[in-house]
């Protein structure tokens, strides 16, 4: 039997936490000026929630997309794009090495990049618990459009994923657009929010090693709220991972738009159990040993797939 490799793992299901908002989404310019207060107050809020996660023993933390701001791409509002930061130097990663220094604690900061090039990026910044920076994972895939809902329009505001800023030594990955990070607690992926839906994103995290993915989301629409649980169970049973996925939970000032929340972590064999004391956290023992056991149904997908008849879009 394959000894245990227990991880207490942690996904932040919060919204928006500067709380001077305006009410209606017309008054959003006056907001312009302040958007350096916007930053601070959500990014102060998450490191109470690091130490909140570190008095219940968390040793990984994944923040929810876009963490420093609301989920601002509800409409297209250009004063927005003034948000982005460098992943590397910007203020809220330097403040976030720091706290995952003084925590002894793995971070995962969903971030508005601006890259040197100029462009930006929705791109998640991997801190070691060392607090130094292991690398970046850019979104690779951007939706723009709407449900019942509402609308998410995101590609008024950054692109997709060149596959850059993504390795160093840390990364164990071959493919640039899925970095995979061996740190003293396994290896680690990350997807965001609508990466999920497409078929090869978890396999080729998981090809490349990953034991452990992060997707940080933000989300809403009865669809999605149906497959939220759904495609997480069959990645993590299919490819042989454990996967968190968080969501916001709530509605942000001005455009009053619902967050269903759910935020859980599942493994091969179904959901994880949450042990958080806290609303604003998701807390889960992960036995990664779980994964090099034999599967507890006889399946053994790896040695049974029929490429010579088919070729899987990976």
């Amino acid at each position: 039997m394959t000894s245990s490799r227990l991880v207490r793992a942690a996904l932040t299901e919060t919204i928006n936490a500067y709380r001077d908002m305006p009410q209606r989404p017309e008054d959003l310019p006056a907001l312009a000026s302040r958007l350096d207060d916007v930053r601070r107050a959500n990014v102060e809020h998450h490191v109470g929630l690091v130490a909140k996660a570190k008095a219940q023993g968390v040793q990984v933390i994944c923040f929810g997309e876009l963490f420093p701001g609301p989920y601002f791409a509800l409409r297209h509002d250009p004063m927005w794009t003034a948000l982005a930061e460098d992943a590397a130097t910007g203020k809220t990663v330097t403040t976030l090495r720091e706290v995952a220094k003084a925590n002894a604690m793995i971070i995962i900061a969903p971030i508005y990049e601006l890259a040197p090039s100029g462009r930006r990026y929705n791109t998640a910044v991997v801190i070691d618990a060392t607090g130094e920076v292991l690398g970046t994972y850019r979104k690779t895939h951007i939706p723009h459009g709407a449900n019942e809902q509402g609308s998410f329009l995101e590609g008024h505001y950054y692109d997709r994923s060149d596959g850059g800023n993504t390795l160093g030594a840390h990364n164990v990955s071959k493919n640039p657009f899925f970095p995979v990070w061996q740190t003293s607690l396994g290896r680690l992926g990350v997807a965001i929010c609508y990466d999920r839906h497409f078929e090869g994103v978890m396999w080729s995290l998981a090809n490349a090693g990953a034991e452990l993915i992060f997707c940080p989301a933000v989300t809403f629409g009865a669809k999605s709220q149906r497959m939220w649980h759904l495609e997480f169970q069959v990645d993590a049973a299919r490819h042989n991972v454990f996967i968190g996925g968080s969501n916001r939970k709530g509605t942000e000032a001005p455009w009053g738009q619902p967050y269903f929340g759910e935020s859980h972590f599942t493994g091969p064999n179904g959901l994880a159990t949450n042990v958080s004391t806290h609303p604003e956290l998701i807390i889960a023992d992960l036995d990664l040993g779980e994964l090099a056991r034999p599967d507890p149904s006889g399946w053994n997908l790896p040695r049974d797939l029929r490429p010579d008849i088919y070729s899987p879009r990976r």
